[in-house]
């Protein structure tokens, strides 16, 4: 499992968080007991969720231990677990909760033709699913990732499986949810962010997309010869507006199943 550096993911704490509150804006739930964040990493998603519902008992859970030591560090004052996000949804006797959520953490499983149902299965009735992941498996920044791996320059270092993003469209989730959900919600957003230069996309990718790959390679020079090109791809896929900034759009969807 590759690593995560909690500092590198928070340079861009605002943008990163925006689209959390976005979603917990619209979640239509009054007063949830408890809430768990699957993926919470350094708990920015978490501190959201407990201003908002400030007397629920709220649950962290996420598989970096560097990221749970940030979120330890910064909110000592709730529960953070140490946990996998599959190994939480197939738990069948396991504890519901009046909302099972995630911020931009699903897109690194699979198979969620499988896996959402189950979250699903672990929400308490009168309770909510709230899920926001990126899409932006088409975007010039994902596409370059995987030009570069598979560049004969590159393909060697990269002969083992990684993980990647993935997700689907907006109806696959209705079709998934909407026979056992009362009611479910759907929507995507293109946020725009402007960007001082392109070197902020490659640091944004640094904090997420970029890391299996970078973590794949053997040495600190090849990792700066590889975000080197990258880097030259990004200039050229965004380019500078007259006043030097940088537009950045990036897609997400959101999905809301109330049990």
């Amino acid at each position: 499992m590759s690593q995560w550096d909690a500092q590198q993911y928070l340079l861009f704490h605002d943008q990163r968080t925006q689209p959390c509150i976005d979603l917990v804006q619209h979640i239509e739930l009054k007063s949830p007991e408890t809430i768990i964040d699957l993926g919470c990493g350094p708990g920015n998603s978490t501190k959201v969720l407990a201003e908002r519902w400030p007397n629920a008992l709220v649950t962290g859970l996420d598989n970096s231990s560097e990221m749970l030591t940030e979120a330890r560090t910064l909110h000592p004052q709730w529960r953070w677990i140490l946990g996998d996000i599959r190994t939480f949804a197939s738990d069948r006797d396991g504890l519901k909760y009046d909302m099972v959520f995630s911020n931009a953490a699903l897109q690194w499983l699979t198979d969620h033709a499988r896996l959402f149902p189950q979250l699903f299965n672990r929400v308490e009735p009168g309770g909510a699913l709230a899920v926001q992941m990126p899409a932006v498996l088409d975007s010039p920044a994902q596409y370059s990732i995987l030009e570069l791996i598979q560049n004969p320059r590159w393909e060697k270092h990269f002969r083992e499986p990684l993980r990647d993003w993935f997700h689907h469209d907006l109806h696959f989730y209705y079709s998934l949810l909407a026979a056992s959900a009362r009611r479910v919600d759907l929507w995507q957003t293109t946020y725009l962010h402007i960007m001082s230069g392109p070197n902020d996309i490659v640091e944004w990718y640094r904090g997420t997309a970029l890391r299996p790959y970078l973590q794949a390679l053997p040495d600190d020079f090849t990792r700066q010869e590889f975000l080197c090109e990258y880097s030259q791809q990004i200039a050229q896929a965004y380019p500078a507006q007259p006043n030097g900034r940088v537009l950045f759009p990036f897609k997400r969807i959101f999905i809301v199943a109330y049990c």
